[in-house]
């Protein structure tokens, strides 16, 4: 591997005892790497591209370096990180038979892997805002998938459907009382189906993976620096966004906790994203994306429900396992975050309709 790396740093005119290299980071789809250039301060990102995730690795370099290009227009002063061109200006290397991405490592910042604080809630709800706000005049159309259908959830129950239809009688009676559930829940995606053809109801540039750990913080100040991993940078609907923050701020365990007597809402947290997201988007959303802020947190609840089920009835090939029923784990621990969403929906929406209303 050393070599290998050695090799791809050369496509970007660096030498090998030019370079000192680490891994870096939690992420599982991308292997990752801290790059240090000896006896200097310069350090950078150097991501291997997963492509089994992503088929075609040139669309995220074509849509980074599209929306970099636009906001270097509109919006000079936005940190936003593109990828550092080649010797040969391409925007990613292609060294043994892999795709690599090169970027700045931002000084003095610190990422997390879970959330301590509302106040980190309200920055990350912010920065992510920000982005989409700052592309609202960006043409959705030049940008393509980089994964199609990853938050289609009507692809989704499909997927669930096929896989039932197909799954062993040992894993279809162990998960019987989760596929009850996620058949008697498809009324979210009926609700989402009475909405989506609305033009009031618009595709904006998404994220599209809000976790956490894809904010940078200032160590000294704790303040939002911008967001990173880029790779699903794409066209979809606001409730991505904000739908897949209240899916990973809003309890203080992951839906690999199988405890669910832990799962449960922060209300303090949930109110910090509705505030931080307003901050910047509430001068963009349409009415009807207004009406429909806490549905994004059950649909994106809702879907990943749904894609841990129908991993389990697949035999668990897609998300890594630590014991076999772990994906059914998963799935139960994201039905009890949907029913704690819904048992406390007149509280969360009234938080909702005073943020609207404050902003």
């Amino acid at each position: 591997m050393n070599n290998l790396i050695e090799n791809v740093m050369s496509e970007y005119g660096f030498n090998a005892d030019e370079v000192l290299f680490k891994p870096f980071g939690t992420g599982h789809i991308n292997s990752t790497w801290l790059v240090s250039v000896n006896g200097t301060s310069d350090q950078f990102i150097l991501q291997s591209i997963n492509e089994k995730v992503f088929r075609q690795p040139e669309i995220i370099a074509d849509n980074v370096d599209q929306v970099a290009r636009y906001l270097a227009e509109h919006s000079p002063s936005y940190r936003f990180i593109n990828a550092i061109p080649t010797r040969d200006g391409k925007q990613m290397a292609y060294v043994g038979n892999i795709h690599w991405r090169l970027t700045e490592f931002v000084k003095n910042s610190i990422s997390f892997d879970t959330l301590s604080d509302p106040k980190q809630a309200y920055e990350a709800a912010m920065q992510f805002g920000r982005l989409s706000r700052l592309l609202d005049g960006f043409d959705t159309s030049l940008l393509k998938p980089s994964i199609p259908g990853f938050h289609d959830l009507g692809l989704r129950y499909d997927q669930f459907k096929e896989a039932l239809k197909n799954a062993p009688a040992h894993l279809k009676e162990s998960a019987e009382e989760e596929v009850e559930k996620a058949i008697r829940h498809t009324f979210i995606l009926d609700y989402f189906n009475s909405y989506k053809n609305s033009k009031n109801f618009p595709d904006r540039v998404m994220h599209h993976d809000t976790k956490i750990s894809n904010m940078l913080f200032d160590k000294d100040t704790m303040k939002g620096i911008c967001v990173i991993d880029l790779d699903t940078l794409m066209p979809g609907k606001f409730i991505s966004d904000l739908g897949d923050m209240m899916r990973t701020y809003l309890c203080s365990f992951s839906e690999n906790e199988p405890d669910l007597e832990k799962i449960f809402i922060r209300v303090d947290y949930f109110e910090a994203i509705i505030q931080g997201y307003l901050h910047e988007m509430s001068s963009i959303l349409t009415s009807t994306e207004k009406e429909l802020i806490l549905f994004s947190g059950k649909y994106l609840i809702y879907m990943q429900a749904l894609r841990f089920l129908t991993d389990y009835l697949n035999g668990s090939i897609y998300y890594p396992i630590a014991y076999p029923e772990q994906n059914l784990d998963r799935t139960r621990n994201q039905f009890k975050l949907l029913s704690e969403l819904s048992d406390n929906e007149k509280l969360l929406q009234d938080i909702v309709d005073k943020c609207i209303k404050a902003n």
